[in-house]
């Protein structure tokens, strides 16, 4: 069984050029945080650098989204911008490709140094610019490839998550929940850990008994939303109560909107049902929380779309994301769903 580090989201905002050095002391710090041996941490730090440098010369409104890997060990490094994007993606990761007088070595260095580089760019009006580099122990390589991807940030101005998140995988099985505490601050973020840990004592029970089971948990606690999703190579089971939806992604739209039952876990819950659906190939099921703007699923951009699950969460996070709430967004594809380019 693989499990998800839960910790929510570390956020860098590039708005200066201080801010590169405090996305390296962040990246390294995660780094340790996941238990990376050796220079590992350092080369996070260097990373994070270099993307945060990236933004800092070249994207307007970027930001760094640091977290451990979505499954297993490891440290994963996201950078998202709102243009002008690239139009020379590939020579832009060649050494020496340089706009700014540079040494044109950034993103190469990003590519070499990662477990697994991921990059692309907006070709709609707007642009935009989506990295995830994501660092593994050695012989870990499989942690690095996992098609899962999620940002947890909290409401601006608050320590405190009131929202958080887990994925466990058991086989060609995935069990995610997003659970999003009423309200924002210290008492949401505790009834968001006390769902998660009920959550996490047993993931592989029917969804609704694992919402039973914390409707018990949470009854000292102000409630959540919760969505679970039961993700297999070819379906999908999705259960859950209050404001947390889930959808699927193809290159061709959005499909299978789903919301939960009205209610609270923990004080006002109805019995939960259980909704299937087909999950087909290459296509992403996306579980988010209402402080993702819900309005970004009604037409999105072609680029949008194509994007593999990890940079979704990111250019979800960063695009439509609610500054007045906390925000989640959990995106995957079936565990053994054949890659897209």
């Amino acid at each position: 069984m693989i499990r998800h580090r839960a910790t929510p989201t570390a956020a860098v905002r590039v708005d200066h050029h201080s801010a590169v050095q405090l996305a390296a002391v962040t990246a390294r710090g995660v780094a340790r945080d996941c238990g990376l041996p050796g220079a590992l941490p350092d080369q996070a730090a260097v990373i994070a650098s270099e993307l945060a440098s990236n933004l800092d010369k070249h994207a307007s409104d970027g930001t760094l989204y640091i977290q451990p890997t979505p499954l297993g060990a490891g440290v994963e490094i996201l950078a998202a911008d709102r243009g002008p994007g690239m139009p020379e993606l590939e020579r832009c990761l060649t050494d020496g490709y340089t706009t700014a007088g540079t040494l044109g070595v950034g993103l190469g260095a990003v590519s070499r140094m990662a477990t697994h580089f991921t990059i692309r760019t907006g070709t709609d009006a707007g642009g935009g610019t989506w990295a995830c580099a994501r660092l593994t122990p050695p012989g870990d390589r499989e942690t690095a490839l996992q098609d899962v991807g999620s940002v947890c940030l909290a409401v601006e101005g608050e320590e405190d998550c009131g929202d958080a998140r887990a994925v466990v995988q058991t086989g060609e099985t995935r069990t995610a929940a997003v659970l999003d505490g009423l309200g924002h601050g210290s008492r949401a973020a505790e009834a968001a850990q006390v769902a998660l840990r009920s959550f996490l004592a047993d993931p592989g029970r029917p969804l609704p008994d694992l919402l039973t089971a914390m409707n018990r948990a949470l009854r000292r606690t102000r409630g959540a939303a919760v969505g679970l999703l039961r993700l297999r190579p070819e379906s999908a089971d999705y259960c859950g109560i209050g404001n947390v939806r889930a959808l699927t992604l193809s290159h061709t739209g959005v499909h299978h909107r789903l919301t939960g039952q009205p209610g609270v876990v923990g004080w006002s819950m109805p019995t939960p049902r259980t909704h299937g659906f087909p999950v087909p190939p290459g296509a992403t099921v996306v579980l988010y929380s209402d402080g993702i703007d819900c309005r970004w699923a009604r037409e999105p951009s072609p680029s949008l779309l194509r994007l593999p699950p990890s940079l979704l969460s990111a250019a979800l996070a960063h695009g439509h994301r609610r500054l007045r709430d906390d925000a989640t967004v959990l995106a995957s594809r079936s565990p053994q769903t054949p890659r897209l380019p």
